[in-house]
């Protein structure tokens, strides 16, 4: 009887010493504040997983994890990447964070492409992130266009400074570590086929019906870009190309002269009007042969729905509210153009 009582007693020491040794085992490590990180590659197993965080010290022991994870029917959700993880979590939390996969995200590169802005400006927007603006723009060069694309009617016009000018979108992207030129040109000019689906729908043949081919349209709504800051003025000055356009006139637009030139002058001279230049627009009548910079979709939009309107020309007001005043004759331009000068005096 002595012998069976002193192995229930051994017996029950055992479990009770196993059963603290797995409560002290499943309990969290020691809390700290700073992060451990983990790697978790795709097809690893959770005993392997397991041995890593025991390594790190975030769990007590590996097999036991092991056995916790099988009991509790989870390891099946566990997502693969790099995990950043402060010891003190319970094997609960651990499993949760697994599960939902707060993996580290990857430091990648991110580009916002202001409306407006040319190829050159968004090559050296990109320097700035490490990116080789030269191969940026050798990049813009050799781009093939998926069939049916915006980009893929761009005409081959050899008179096309800059071949890829106002088909990268103006966004906010967002692209890995190590994203080539390729893939953000790619990204940028498929961003521009999104967004024209937003236009009115029978938006194509509207474009047609004011003779225009795509690429004409882009054209024409990077000029209104490059012109009008003020949002309501858009189609109303697009509406003055449109009629200068109809009666053969030169378009006579600053920005077009801005093109040509590496950086912006602050202000333009006669001798800069008579450069000669296929995109000189107070040289030659009709269209640039492309954009002269990515326009935004309200630009895009103005292209297609001008305002109707007798205007012929427009100047900038010189009292800062970057509005315009418009006329209809060279002889109320002129007035326009005094009145102009009158408020943007001292």
């Amino acid at each position: 009887m002595r012998g069976l009582i002193l192995i229930i007693c051994l017996a029950a020491g055992l479990a009770a010493g196993l059963a603290l040794y797995i409560s002290r085992s499943l309990a969290p490590s020691p809390a700290s504040d700073i992060s451990v990180r983990i790697v978790f590659p795709a097809g690893t197993g959770v005993s392997q997983l397991a041995a890593e965080l025991e390594r790190k010290g975030l769990i007590r022991d590996a097999r036991l994890f092991t056995y916790y994870v099988k009991y509790k029917g989870e390891g099946g959700r566990f997502q693969a990447g790099d995990y950043d993880m402060q010891p003190g979590l319970t094997l609960d939390a651990i499993m949760d964070k697994l599960n939902r996969g707060e993996t580290v995200k990857e430091a990648g590169l991110r580009l916002t492409v202001p409306e407006g802005f040319t190829v050159r400006q968004i090559a050296e927007k990109l320097q700035q992130a490490g990116i080789d603006p030269a191969a940026f723009e050798a990049a813009v060069t050799r781009f093939a266009a998926p069939k049916d694309s915006a980009a893929s009617a761009i005409p081959s016009d050899p008179n096309l400074k800059v071949r890829l000018e106002g088909y990268l979108y103006p966004d906010t992207y967002e692209w890995k570590k190590d994203a080539t030129p390729d893939e953000m040109i790619a990204t940028m000019t498929g961003q521009l086929d999104k967004r024209l689906q937003e236009l009115p729908e029978g938006w194509r043949q509207a474009m047609a019906d004011q003779g225009l081919t795509l690429h004409q349209t882009l054209t024409l709504a990077s000029l209104i870009e490059r012109e009008v800051a003020v949002d309501e003025e858009r189609a109303l000055v697009s509406g003055v190309i449109h009629n200068r356009l109809k009666q053969n006139k030169q378009l006579e637009i600053d920005a077009t002269i801005q093109y040509l030139f590496d950086k912006q002058k602050e202000r333009l001279f006669e001798k800069d009007l008579r450069v000669e230049s296929p995109y000189n627009t107070y040289l030659n009548r009709g269209l640039p042969p492309g954009p002269i910079a990515s326009p935004s979709l309200a630009s895009i939009r103005a292209a297609i729905y001008p305002q109707e309107t007798k205007y012929l020309f427009y100047v900038t007001k010189k009292d800062g509210s970057r509005k315009h005043l418009f006329a209809e004759t060279f002889e109320e331009h002129k007035k326009n153009i005094a009145e102009s000068n009158k408020t943007g005096s001292p």
